[in-house]
């Protein structure tokens, strides 16, 4: 399975609109079976915004397209729009043996993530139907501290409770947004994988728009970082050259 992870579009006066349209070119023409977009589609949760983003998202091609809601999505009862337009923020789709479960961490006007205890429950519930599936969890919140990022703050509240179903549930890669910094992080067996900014100019550092390029192959993940209008780059092996804007 071929997967593209975007995140935190910002729609609205800090998007980059051209940055967009080049990303949604480059994605149709990989042609995935599956896009995730995990959160902060908008900046302030307005009307306007959320219509801007449904308007892009709708030049996406793919078998589905699955999207969840971030902190900047939640601002000004933009929790309440998000359906309207976008339906539930958390949700369960299985796509050719592979199931992604989509979680809210978003929470009106705050911009740390938490998952919650109900929602705790309904996606223990949702792991115990997919055993023998490849499973992906997705969310805006980062659960672990990403380098360059400055001083901690707005993780989710229990991501150690959260970090242990998921372990416990032997789930293989979970996609997060919100710091705006591609990273990759291994705990045990389970992948965490950390997706830029791919439409607006609020950089960690040196970095670019970016996006992430995921293939699934008998349970092997093979992850890619993409320069949007640049080159493909191995997780694995981040060169700072390679991701750095000419100054």
């Amino acid at each position: 399975m071929l997967l593209v992870h975007i995140s935190d579009l910002h729609c609205g006066p800090k998007l980059k609109e051209e940055m967009l349209l080049e990303a949604i070119d480059e994605i149709n023409e990989l042609n995935p079976e599956v896009v995730i977009v995990t959160g902060d589609l908008t900046e302030d949760g307005l009307i306007e915004e959320f219509r801007e983003a449904k308007r892009y998202l709708a030049l996406i091609k793919c078998k589905r397209l699955i999207v969840g809601s971030g902190n900047h999505d939640a601002r000004t009862t933009g929790y309440l729009l998000f359906p309207k337009f976008f339906g539930n923020p958390s949700s369960v789709a299985h796509v050719d043996g592979v199931s992604i479960i989509m979680l809210n961490s978003s929470r009106p006007d705050r911009d740390d993530g938490e998952i919650g205890y109900n929602q705790g429950l309904w996606m223990k519930s949702q792991l115990e139907n997919c055993v023998n599936n490849f499973k992906i969890a997705a969310l805006h919140h980062h659960l672990i501290p990403v380098p360059d990022t400055g001083m901690e703050r707005n993780i989710v509240s229990d991501a150690g409770d959260f970090l242990w179903t998921l372990t416990k549930h032997n789930v293989n890669l979970v996609l997060c947004g919100h710091r705006h910094r591609p990273w990759l992080w291994t705990l045990g067996k389970l992948i965490i994988l950390h997706a830029g900014t791919v439409s607006t100019n609020r950089f960690r550092g040196f970095y670019q728009n970016t996006y992430n390029i995921i293939e699934i192959e008998n349970s092997a993940v093979t992850a890619k970082l993409k320069v949007v209008g640049g080159q493909e780059c191995p997780f694995e092996r981040l060169p700072i050259e390679a991701l750095s804007p000419i100054i």
